[in-house]
């Protein structure tokens, strides 16, 4: 035996089942773009100012999963940063990644009318 344990999914005492996070990522979005901690996450992809794609290690069963992001902020109140899960969209695939393999997130100013490189990023998937 290789002492690796593999099941379908998490249940509790009483049967339901307890779903759980399949993947998460901390990671520096200024500059080179760096991974400080992660699970279940091979790399992060930098498509320009704010938009990062969050790669998953092992694809998920679909496209299903729940994503929660968000993002350092900055002095000023007018100036916050907010985390934005960026999918469907047919006019430009780089803001509609939401698939088994990556989801893409864009961060953008509190107006949404600016993309900012925030220096702290943190996501969660759950499915």
């Amino acid at each position: 035996m290789s002492g690796n344990v593999k099941f379908d999914k998490w249940v509790n005492d009483d049967n339901t089942e307890n779903y759980k996070c399949r993947a998460w990522v901390n990671f520096n979005g200024q500059g080179t773009v760096a991974i400080r901690a992660s699970g279940g996450v091979s790399s992060i992809t930098d498509n320009g100012v704010g938009l990062f794609v969050i790669n998953f290690s092992t694809a998920m069963l679909d496209n299903r999963y729940a994503v929660s992001a968000i993002n350092s902020v900055i002095a000023t109140p007018s100036d916050a940063y907010n985390a934005t899960i960026t999918t469907g969209s047919t006019t430009n695939s780089q803001y509609g990644i939401y698939t088994a393999a990556a989801v893409a997130i864009n961060v953008r100013d509190i107006t949404q009318n600016r993309m900012l490189d925030p220096s702290d990023v943190s996501a969660a998937i759950f499915r």
